[in-house]
């Protein structure tokens, strides 16, 4: 095996278990912007799906926020729902074409919502619109533990504040991921060859995420949202940089 994947490894989980832990998502966003030039992409989807539930698991120790069960219920059912889907379609799917479209969406709409002077309030479609976007959620973190996205988009723009918006989203994490972890185990999608690459990735994220739940508790409202949205966008570009080339040539 060559070395230098696995230091590859080490890194993307070390900046992505900062990530998780400062703003409780975004660690596949983050590991997949270094691991999608060199991994397979179902090794890929593997160590991400293991490692963000590494990192829900310690966040929800280190940064408890309030447990809202009637908030939470919808994008958790929508969320159940959408997982199988999401792994039937995983060794089905054009991964490429799937960034493409993903960080386009991610480029074009998060630094509109990070310059926008008053983000847009949705306030329409209750529960239902909530369960639609867990689904959503479901379907992504299936296909590769990008379960956090598109809910933590829609959370910003139902004007949640950072606690509220945390703890759905940590918890809807929490709950995706053991479900999908679930999934892959059951469908054989974790081999034995995959095992040296997790032994290298979960130790290395520990210590990051720790550090980026502590300083979770000192930043303010527009900082987080600041911090959440120019990730997102910093994904997006990454995205695009690895499935751009590939498309196009």
């Amino acid at each position: 095996m060559d070395s230098s994947v696995f230091v590859i490894v080490a890194l993307g989980a070390a900046a992505a278990g900062f990530v998780q832990g400062l703003s409780g998502f975004g660690f596949g966003l983050t590991a997949m912007s270094l691991w999608a030039w060199t991994l397979e992409p179902r090794l890929a989807a593997v160590l991400v799906v293991a490692g963000s539930l590494t990192g829900q698991v310690l966040a929800a120790f280190s940064v408890r926020r309030g447990f809202d069960k009637v908030r939470l219920l919808p994008f958790v059912l929508g969320g159940l729902a959408g997982i199988p889907i999401g792994v039937a379609l995983l060794p089905r799917l054009d991964m490429e074409a799937f960034k493409l479209v993903l960080g386009t969406l991610l480029v074009l709409w998060c630094p509109a919502m990070l310059l926008a002077k008053q983000l847009p309030r949705l306030t329409r479609g209750g529960r239902l619109a909530d369960a639609v976007v867990g689904m959503a959620g479901g379907v992504m973190g299936g296909i590769g533990g990008f379960t956090g996205v598109l809910p933590t988009l829609w959370c910003t723009l139902r004007g949640w504040d950072k606690d509220a918006q945390r703890a759905v989203i940590q918890n809807f994490n929490l709950a995706m991921l053991l479900v999908t972890m679930a999934a892959y185990l059951a469908t054989g999608m974790v081999t034995a060859p995959m095992l040296p690459y997790l032994a290298v990735a979960l130790p290395a994220m520990l210590v990051p995420v720790l550090l980026g739940a502590r300083l979770y508790h000192g930043i303010s409202e527009a900082r987080f949202r600041q911090i959440v949205l120019g990730m997102l966008t910093l994904s997006g570009v990454a995205m695009l940089a690895s499935a751009l080339p590939k498309v196009l040539w």
